[in-house]
């Protein structure tokens, strides 16, 4: 470890013991990358998602609070659904109209039920082939979620209701456009459940535990429920949380990662809500802001674009609605996202990061015909991620 790297990590240990948080140094440090020794970028990336206080003191009992809500979520949304659909019909003294799994109406039970598991196959899907480059999503958990995995309690987990859920009618896979990909069950080319490695009882995947927590933002949040992409933001959340050196904070991964999940999706919900796209909030207009910024600090490169009919909305919808997290490998992701969470105007340095790409390849773009571009758009060559966030620096400072 180099002696300017061992004092980075004592900058960062200065800042984070005082009673409170300088908040504007803090972002100063991180914005130039923070350490993962020590659990240093966890415990940032939690004040910087507005998940800790500034305070030091109450971090203890908000930590308790917040970890305690989430086991409820769990009970009422996951355990309880499953006790009583277990229920629902084995004691006919207990059978209602209400209970009955005809029941046209859309509040009922069943009905209720039957709509989750739609949610709930399409993020079954998306999570399975999370990060595919590496295995640590296959793989076991050390803290597997007790509360549910129950040896006492033959709860029913998320991953047994997917098994056991045959839906007579299309599946229906919604991604970012709408409701698309209606496809019979039997006809599915994607992976079946046979081909992923099965658990012994008693232990659960980390994509489980992604699952899960997909599962109950959705339920949580029924505007806007689960959109495809969602699985590609809590991915390096939950990966650089549940990696954390120190065992305290590890074992609440799971929590940990909602909450903060469920705070930066507070900031970039309205990316996944295509009723707002034309809105100044929405997509489309920051997709233009990367096309007009670029219009500021290279016209020829943007000419170029224009010319040939290259419009953002062909890559750089999947670059500001995913973070950047499908453009580079998890660990340069999670590096770009220190800068990214650090900026008191993240998201508008988002923009800058987008444009710095473009800036930085525009050589090949000037030469290259249309398909040539559209394959370097969609396939960024440059992988040194210091170089794209040093540029998105210059281009900030020169405004």
């Amino acid at each position: 470890m180099s002696s300017l790297h061992k004092s980075r990590i004592a900058d960062f240990q200065d800042v984070l013991k005082e009673p409170t948080i300088a908040l504007e140094k803090l972002r100063e440090l991180s914005f130039s990358g923070i350490p993962c020794e020590g659990g240093l970028r966890c415990l940032c990336w939690k004040i910087l998602l507005n998940y800790l206080p500034l305070e030091r003191a109450s971090w203890t009992s908000i930590l308790a609070k917040q970890r305690e809500l989430y086991s409820q979520f769990l009970r009422e949304m996951i355990i309880q659904p499953g006790i009583a659909k277990a229920n629902m019909g084995v004691s006919r003294e207990d059978v209602t109209f209400e209970d009955h799994p005809l029941n046209p109406n859309p509040d009922s039970r069943w009905n209720t039920y039957f709509r989750d598991n739609e949610v709930l196959l399409q993020i079954d899907k998306d999570v399975r082939r999370l990060c595919p480059d590496i295995s640590f999503f296959q793989r076991a958990t050390e803290y597997p979620c007790l509360l549910i995995l129950d040896p006492q309690n033959e709860f029913e987990t998320l991953r047994k209701r997917v098994e056991q859920t045959t839906l007579k009618s299309q599946t229906v896979a919604r991604n970012r456009s709408g409701v698309t990909n209606m496809s019979s069950p039997q006809k599915n080319s994607a992976p079946s459940m046979n081909e992923y490695v099965v658990l012994p009882n008693g232990c659960e995947a980390h994509w489980e535990v992604v699952e899960r927590i997909l599962f109950i933002y959705a339920k949580l949040n029924p505007g806007i429920a689960y959109v495809q992409g969602m699985n590609e933001i809590v991915g390096p959340l939950y990966y650089t949380f549940a990696t954390d050196p120190n065992s305290e904070w590890r074992e609440h991964a799971e929590a940990d990662t909602f909450f903060c999940f469920t705070n930066l999706m507070a900031e970039i919900r309205d990316n996944f809500i295509k009723s707002l796209d034309d809105s100044q909030c929405g997509i489309t207009y920051k997709m233009e802001k990367v096309y007009s910024t670029l219009k500021d600090k290279d016209m020829e490169l943007y000419l170029k674009l224009q010319e040939q009919n290259i419009k953002p909305q062909f890559f750089a919808f999947r670059w500001l609605t995913l973070l950047l997290s499908q453009e580079f490998v998890l660990p340069d992701v999670i590096r770009i996202w220190d800068s990214l969470f650090a900026d008191s105007n993240r998201f508008d340095f988002l923009l800058l990061v987008c444009c710095a790409m473009l800036i930085l390849i525009r050589e090949q773009l000037l030469e290259g015909d249309f398909t040539v571009n559209m394959r370097l758009l969609q396939d960024y060559p440059i992988t040194d991620v210091c170089q794209v966030l040093q540029k998105a620096k210059e281009l900030q400072d020169s405004q």
